[in-house]
């Protein structure tokens, strides 16, 4: 497989899965990680809150391997073009992902565990506080969105020239 195909597969991944899995997303994933209203009603013991946010945590692990496509593939662009400036900004997206993916995980367990206000009693009054992450997760992930999107479109851009093909093509066709 030629680079500029190993590009073109990596750019097919890389922009479906950024604009599903990062943008649209943490929409679904939120309704699926929390628990919901229905259920913190029915929840009495602090056993029961807590098989309730514990429960959370597969969706939590498999909601962080599934957003960590788009920095996957910027790592392996970053093997097939190597470049210092964009190995350390791929390293800061690595670093910025690693503190989202904590500030989200704490967010919905917190969330879970508190359960919208009916679990207080039973927790730390900390765990509420959990509910002015998504502020710190917004404060992270913009810089990360802006800095991954840029690079992507970086990387998946051909750095050769059109001028350059025709040359090479009309050579080939003599």
């Amino acid at each position: 497989m030629t680079r500029l195909a190993a590009r073109a597969l990596l750019a097919a991944v890389f922009w479906p899965s950024l604009f599903f899995f990062w943008f649209l997303g943490p929409f679904g994933f939120f309704l699926l990680s929390t628990t919901s209203s229905e259920v913190c009603p029915r929840l009495e013991t602090r056993a029961e809150f807590l098989a309730a946010a514990n429960g959370t945590l597969p969706m939590l692990v498999l909601q962080d391997l599934i957003y960590a496509v788009p920095i996957i593939c910027l790592v392996l662009w970053t093997r097939l073009l190597p470049d210092n400036t964009r190995t350390g900004q791929v390293v800061t997206c690595i670093k910025l992902f690693a503190v989202a993916a904590v500030l989200g995980a704490l967010w919905e367990y917190g969330s879970s565990l508190v359960c919208d206000g009916y679990g207080q009693p039973f927790f730390s009054p900390a765990w509420r506080m959990t509910g002015y992450l998504p502020i710190a997760n917004l404060a992270v992930n913009l810089p990360l969105y802006v800095l991954v999107f840029s690079l992507g479109r970086t990387f998946s851009m051909r750095d050769d020239e059109p001028a350059d093909d025709a040359i090479h093509h009309d050579e080939n066709a003599s």
